[in-house]
């Protein structure tokens, strides 16, 4: 195989990183695209291939043997339905992540492909954003020591438009935000500190989102739309003020790590700005991010050597591409994957347990913060 040919699951707004696998003068072409939605699929079109292959059955998608893989760009529920099924139609799989709303999803999903010979791969843009790719090197190079402690502070700022009009704002189809907005958070963690959660003990609610407002009400049709702060500018339209709503907005996770590091994650879906804030700090020093700055700072503590006598300030330089110029980089790792069997940086493991340590930390917020295991999967984990 020289060209990879792409099927897309899902054209909703993370379905934008087709764009990236659409190469055809090149390693990888999309040639067609599943969704419910008539409207988005010919919104997809438009944007990447008219003569792209469309159908509101995924399933009629996986029967064509012109797609050798797919990526699955659908909500979050319906990740383990849509991967396990590429996988047993023969197709390689690449999953936004979280990879499933439950441990045992997780693992049905990295079963399916260990058993079917499939490639699969987790969608953690993340590690291929130059912030954190320079973080993680920082950390390697040991200037800063061995790490001992971690905090996270994720400030959501449109977390009210981004999870509070549509289908994220319920359990059933989530779980938690710890997962869908937080599973990118706890890998870093993971990633940069090196070792998996063990065990968490978390505390949240839902104090800002969700009330008494019918859960047929729209933002387009609501009477206050021109005085509500949360009235929806886009095209999530759900009244983030609706009785149906169940997930909490302001959650605080305590985590120790199986190295030992201990952890924190604090996440708020109503804060005015939106950016990510993350500390590590080790037995030589401490490191900094300032997402809006663009910067990553290194303050050094007496180690009686050499790195104590200078802090350093590193200025991340911008890279073209959606997600700070990430998502180019991960496409390319996945038909790299399929066509040359190179690994990509994140791992199937490293996607289930930010799954695992999510889900721990939405049981231990609803039992009163008691501390919930993070298990490692009973099998081992090859693909």
């Amino acid at each position: 195989m020289k060209q990879v040919r792409m099927g897309i699951i899902g054209a909703g707004l993370r379905s934008g990183i087709a764009k990236y696998w659409h190469q055809p003068e090149k390693n990888s072409i999309v040639v067609g695209v599943a969704d419910i939605s008539t409207k988005r699929l010919d919104e997809f079109k438009e944007k990447i291939d008219d003569n792209c292959f469309a159908t509101t059955d995924y399933k009629e998608l996986l029967r064509r043997e012109d797609i050798d893989a797919v990526a699955i760009t659908s909500p979050d529920y319906l990740h383990e339905e849509h991967a396990i099924a590429a996988l047993e139609a023969g197709k390689h799989v690449y999953c936004e992540k979280p990879l499933a709303i439950t441990v045992e999803g997780c693992d049905n999903i990295i079963q399916t492909a260990e058993r079917t010979g499939k490639h699969l791969m987790i969608g953690f843009n993340m590690r291929y954003m130059n912030m954190y790719r320079t973080m993680k090197g920082i950390v390697d190079s040991g200037v800063i020591g061995d790490i001992k402690a971690v905090w996270v502070r994720h400030f959501v700022g449109y977390g009210g438009y981004f999870y509070y009009h549509d289908w994220h704002a319920l359990k059933k189809n989530t779980t938690s935000l710890l997962l869908q907005k937080g599973s990118h958070d706890i890998d870093i963690i993971h990633w940069i500190a090196g070792s998996y959660t063990k065990r968490v003990s978390a505390f949240g609610s839902l104090d800002f989102y969700g009330g008494d407002k019918s859960n047929n009400l729209t933002c387009p049709t609501c009477d206050i739309q021109d005085s509500c702060t949360e009235a929806s500018p886009g095209v999530l339209v759900e009244c983030a003020y609706r009785e149906e709503i169940d997930v909490e907005d302001n959650n605080v996770v305590i985590m120790e790590l199986e190295n030992g590091v201990k952890a924190s994650y604090l996440q708020c879906h109503f804060t005015p700005d939106y950016q990510r804030n993350y500390t590590f700090i080790g037995t030589k020093g401490r490191m900094e991010n300032s997402e809006p700055d663009g910067k990553v700072y290194v303050k050094t503590r007496k180690s009686n050597t050499w790195e104590e006598y200078s802090d350093q300030t590193y200025e991340i330089k911008k890279a073209e591409g959606s997600h700070g110029g990430a998502d180019p980089i991960i496409c390319k790792d996945f038909i790299d994957l399929i066509l040359n069997d190179k690994s990509p940086i994140p791992t199937i493991l490293d996607g289930r347990m930010s799954v695992a340590t999510g889900c721990a930390a939405a049981e231990s917020m609803r039992n009163n913060g008691k501390t919930v295991e993070v298990k490692r999967p009973s099998f081992i984990v090859n693909t």
